[in-house]
């Protein structure tokens, strides 16, 4: 009778199993979770269908040695999909090592689906390296831990139940793997955080015709033309009929047709996009006998040299100053998994209410929800690329890792990588700007950050300057200042400063110049910290009480203003909120106290001047 008991809890999902691990801390979105709740939005708003199947909810999992080359005869529990293994909400909260496999297994009803029709699995990201099998046939590979992929697996599957397997394995940061982790490290401290492993979003199914839209190039420009390419992936159809038509407001403003994929829209008396007014017009687009929605938000960036003769960054074809946090996109219960949609949206609506027009996406790629509402809301993002390495010099302070004056100095070495490092890394950076780029959020690609893997500089800013010609290039963040891109980017810390003394015989000259990091003053919210007993630091010594730390921030704020009188055209302050053992947010880890409410925050922004233009 127990065997039984357990046998229909399993197939009932196990509900009543799954706890958060304890001891760990929850936001308040992490509270409230169950396996039945786990993320159920669809995760691909900018390019949507109906029919599709949510597969997050709990999985089986194993941890066997890496060389095993076959699923596990037994599993050793449950995992709550699509958090990773280490983190609180999956359930399991275990540490995998560079030289342990990572399995999963669960098992599905073959979606219905009408003659001819075709079914796609899809990962939204997965860490580091996966291989997926549907009822034992291998379906696919994919090796890169924060990007989308998706697998065709119509001629596996079968009537009925069906089983998926994948097997995973991450090296994280091990020596001369070239991995791209970002902030994750085996062995977390000080700006380095909680590895993540395996299946960190949602894992979905849907269903499509045989010829169908697998993507959309779409690039808006402010005069209302709207030019659309349809991707039909591995099922082209040369005579199939395309149509778009763009509405806002539930009225039809614009419709295009073609049979060639390639059309283009003209929006009479366009609405513009901009953090003050965010205008999205939905699109429906039609390709064959396939339909999805979309949207487009109309807005063009460039580069604008104002009366001073400084160069300034450009939107809609007025100087718009960059204002915004280092938002590194941490939670204590999910790791790199937000807890919830909602939990993640709430962060974004913190900063918009706090008076800043964008942020600086830190060294990560977001659930694609993410970027959806950042394009509602009207946040500018500069998305950074997911390095490799932290190549922090020798004679760097501790509390101060990254000096602009070191960084920007004169006749910068780059690192040197191995072809196929390099080709993986190109690969990455391609796949994000493909998979992100219809979002009108996004106006700044940072391939690099400081010097953390930073390598064939020039190589890299020239090829994303050519590949998306309608957005600036910050080539190095903070890093080595090489001929590349559009903008020369200073850290400093804790207040900003920007080194106009290294600019010798006019190295700058033709570069936007931008205060990439500084701030980051911290302040600990007693019952609000990650583990009182690890280091708990901001950039500076931390101050005796929080009027200090508000002055401190009024000053940061003052600053910034001074140099953007200067002619730095952008300020980002860090950061958003906490994360492990970095007290610098502006609201604690678990998003249950903000240090300082919103309207005071914009207030001092106000007060400064900035944003301003």
């Amino acid at each position: 009778m127990k065997r039984l008991l357990c046998t229909l809890l399993f197939a009932a999902g196990s509900v009543f199993a799954w706890q958060p691990v304890a001891g760990v801390m929850l936001t308040p979105w992490g509270e409230k979770l169950t396996p039945d709740t786990a993320w159920r939005e669809y995760p691909r708003p900018a390019l949507a269908r109906t029919n599709w199947t949510n597969l997050n909810g709990l999985w089986q999992y194993a941890i066997t040695t890496q060389d095993a080359a076959a699923a596990p005869a037994t599993w050793q529990g449950e995992i709550l999909v699509p958090f990773a293994i280490e983190s609180a909400l999956s359930g399991v909260g275990k540490r995998i090592t560079p030289k342990d496999a990572l399995w999963y297994r669960r098992t599905f009803e073959a979606p219905k689906a009408a003659s001819g029709n075709r079914t796609v699995l899809n990962f939204e990201a997965v860490d580091y390296q996966a291989t997926v099998w549907v009822n034992d046939t291998q379906v696919g590979t994919h090796t890169g831990g924060n990007l989308p992929f998706s697998f065709d697996i119509t001629s596996a599957l079968r009537a009925g139940a069906n089983t998926l397997t994948l097997r995973v394995t991450d090296a994280t940061d091990a020596l001369g793997a070239y991995q791209l982790h970002g902030k994750q490290t085996e062995n977390p401290r000080g700006i380095w955080y909680t590895p993540v492993s395996g299946i960190w979003q949602t894992v979905w199914l849907e269903t499509v015709p045989a010829t169908h839209i697998a993507a959309l190039k779409i690039t808006p420009h402010t005069d209302g033309r709207v030019s659309i390419e349809i991707n039909p992936g591995a099922s082209p159809a040369p005579s199939a009929a395309a149509k778009v038509t763009a509405s806002l407001a539930g009225r039809s403003v614009a419709t295009g047709e073609s049979k060639s994929g390639r059309l283009e829209l003209r929006i009479p008396t366009p609405q513009l996009w901009s953090p003050e007014s965010p205008t999205l017009y939905d699109l429906s687009v039609t390709y064959g006998a396939d339909t999805v929605t979309s949207y487009v938000g109309l807005r063009e960036t460039s580069i604008i040299k104002d009366q001073a003769g400084h160069l300034r960054l450009g939107l809609n074809g007025k100087i718009l100053f960059h204002f915004g946090p280092l938002d590194q996109g941490w939670w204590p219960d999910g790791l790199l998994t937000p807890p919830s949609d909602a939990g993640m949206r709430s962060d974004l609506e913190f900063l918009k209410a706090a008076g800043f027009n964008g942020l600086r996406k830190h060294i990560k790629v977001e659930p694609r929800r993410y970027y959806y509402h950042c394009d509602k809301l009207g946040l500018i993002v500069w998305q950074d690329q997911v390095s490799h390495g932290h190549g922090k010099p020798k004679d760097a302070p501790a509390d101060n890792p990254s000096p602009a004056w070191t960084r920007l100095a004169p006749n910068p070495v780059d690192a040197t990588w191995p072809d196929a490092a390099h080709a993986q890394y190109m690969a990455e950076f391609k796949g994000m700007i493909d998979s992100l780029y219809n979002h009108p959020c996004i106006v700044i690609w940072v391939p690099f950050n400081e010097a953390w893997g930073q390598h064939r500089t020039v190589e890299v800013g020239q090829w994303a300057a050519a590949y998306d010609a309608t957005r600036q290039i910050n080539v190095a963040s903070g890093g080595n200042f090489l001929p590349a891109g559009h903008i020369v980017d200073a850290h400093n810390y804790p207040h900003p400063a920007f080194p106009f003394n290294q600019d010798i015989n006019g190295r700058f000259n033709g570069y936007v110049k931008v205060m990439g990091e500084y701030g980051g003053h911290g302040y600990p919210v007693a019952g609000h910290q990650w583990n009182v007993n690890m280091r708990n630091w901001g950039y500076g010594t931390l101050p005796k009480d929080k009027d200090e730390w508000l002055e401190r921030y009024k000053t940061s704020t003052a600053k910034l203003a001074e140099l953007k009188a200067q002619g730095i055209a952008a300020g980002i302050y860090t950061q958003t909120t906490d994360v492990e053992g970095e007290i610098n947010g502006l609201i604690t880890y678990d998003r249950k106290v903000q240090k300082l409410a919103p309207a005071a925050l914009a207030e001092i922004h106000r007060a400064a001047g900035i944003p301003g233009k």
